[in-house]
């Protein structure tokens, strides 16, 4: 197909095919031999894209005319597609997702990694692929995204407010959201009523470049137990409008089975050093799985689809190919989420986690159902896991590891290669990394299985679970 660039004005390229779906969820062209990102089309579209930004090994681009549409595309459901970067595939058949998500894992391992692995099992899609989510964060913020028409609508008279998601890129830019289609509607209804709410009762939404404001930020999670817990995060510690917020929340939501505010007056939105008063309800909601309950704090990390966790901790255990005797090490353990859940085909499972209070709840967890073969470690998983450590807490049959996007400290992979337990399962949220730290123990460990799993349909994230067996 003939291609035409123009020169007058924006660089724009016109005739262009889409040829692959790539990295951040944006799509792929190739014209003369340079690699253009495209966000919210999908391959086997056509379309003019203008130029956005030009690096050395590729340019950034937006599709400003289509000419052909792809026969994977479907219609998207969200009214803010386009704008919002949260499920930037959307426009995509969810079999073609997947089949893209699956060549993610491929492309990473093959190219990456340089690996050798048997291939790859057919990646276990998602039942449920809208409101599957159990946590949403939404930010109160004064800088509104505005729309082309509403920016013609004189300064005085625009409605700055919004809470919603961040414009991708934008640091400052928050985009108001009307419907979600992540999470059940009752997180729409609460996060809707309380910015009418607010701004009737002229309680300020929070300006992130000067650091002032009363409400901050929204946290919504719920359980597939019914449980409902709301965090409402304000910027200012004003009793009297803090009170005013939370007695709405508490009366309107009785659902609302765990209700918490915290005051956040740092330059940064984390909430995970400060402390979570609760203003009504219990301190927790209960997480059931596999016949397993977990208790799940404000600040407690659970995995954001309990339905797939479900899908994604059976491989896990079903890699591990437990007996009964062995010693497990589950490194990055969380609230101890895996430890437990493999705890019962194990001889002794030992966690570690950087975090505290996950490590009071991977306990507490433990008690919670009986499981009295776990042992639970906080700290620096380089500094932790030592030689000194595993003499103390046992040379690992297996070791299960899943750790953050930035994948294993090169401490981490050279400890476990020092202990050289039979099996490694591997758990990722990022096949790159996960490629990376995989070939610095492919002298040693061979890939038996690599399964992908789908967390988060209409977005190109991918989970990963690779088993490496000593060789």
């Amino acid at each position: 197909m003939g291609r035409k660039v123009r020169n007058e004005g924006p660089l724009i390229l016109e005739n262009v095919e889409i040829i692959d779906a790539g990295a951040e969820g944006k799509a792929v062209a190739r014209v003369n031999d340079m690699v253009v990102f495209v966000p919210f089309v999908v391959p086997g579209d056509v379309v003019d894209i203008r130029i956005v930004s030009r690096k050395r090994r590729f340019f950034e681009g937006r599709a400003v005319k289509f000419h052909k549409l792809s026969a994977m595309r479907v219609d998207p459901v969200c009214s803010h597609f386009g704008i919002c970067g949260g499920c930037k595939w959307q426009g995509m058949d969810y079999t073609r997702q997947l089949y893209y998500k699956q060549k993610q894992v491929l492309d990473n391992f093959s190219r990456i990694g340089h690996l050798e692995f048997p291939g790859i099992q057919p990646i276990k899609g998602a039942s449920q692929t809208e409101y599957y989510r159990n946590k949403l964060e939404y930010t109160f913020s004064t800088h509104r995204w505005l729309t082309n028409e509403e920016m013609n609508i004189p300064p005085e008279a625009r409605d700055m407010n919004a809470l919603g998601f961040h414009i991708p890129g934008m640091f400052d830019r928050v985009l108001d959201i009307q419907h979600c289609y992540l999470q059940s509607e009752i997180s729409n209804r609460i996060r809707l009523e309380m910015k009418d709410f607010a701004i009737n009762k002229q309680i300020s939404f929070y300006n992130i470049r000067n650091f002032e404001g009363d409400l901050r930020n929204l946290i919504i999670r719920n359980s597939n137990t019914g449980d409902l817990m709301v965090i409402v995060v304000f910027g200012t510690d004003n009793s009297g409008k803090i009170e005013m917020v939370m007695r709405f929340v508490s009366d309107r939501f009785p659902e609302i089975t765990s209700l918490f505010y915290v005051v956040n007056q740092k330059h940064n939105d984390t909430i995970n050093d400060l402390n979570p008063v609760l203003y009504s309800g219990i301190p927790h909601m209960t997480e059931a799985m596999d016949g397993l309950k977990f208790r799940i704090g404000p600040l407690s990390f659970f995995q954001t689809n309990s339905v797939q966790a479900l899908e994604l901790y059976n491989v896990t255990r079903e890699f591990a190919g437990l007996t009964g005797t062995e010693t497990v090490y589950d490194l990055y353990t969380g609230t101890g989420t895996i430890a437990n859940f493999v705890a019962h085909r194990a001889g002794r499972v030992v966690g570690i986690e950087y975090v505290e209070p996950a490590v009071r709840d991977a306990r507490t967890n433990s008690e919670l159902n009986g499981i009295f073969n776990t042992v639970f470690y906080s700290g620096d998983m380089a500094k932790v896991l030592t030689s000194e450590f595993i003499n103390n807490n046992g040379t690992p049959d297996v070791v299960i590891t899943d750790p953050p996007r930035a994948g294993m400290h090169e401490k981490v992979v050279k400890s476990i290669l020092e202990a050289g337990p039979r099996k490694i399962v591997y758990v990722s949220c990022n096949p790159a990394t996960q490629a990376r730290d995989i070939s610095l123990m492919a002298a040693q460990y061979r890939i038996s299985q690599v399964q992908p799993v789908d967390m988060f349909p209409h977005t190109h994230h991918v989970e990963n679970v690779c088993l490496l067996e000593l060789r």
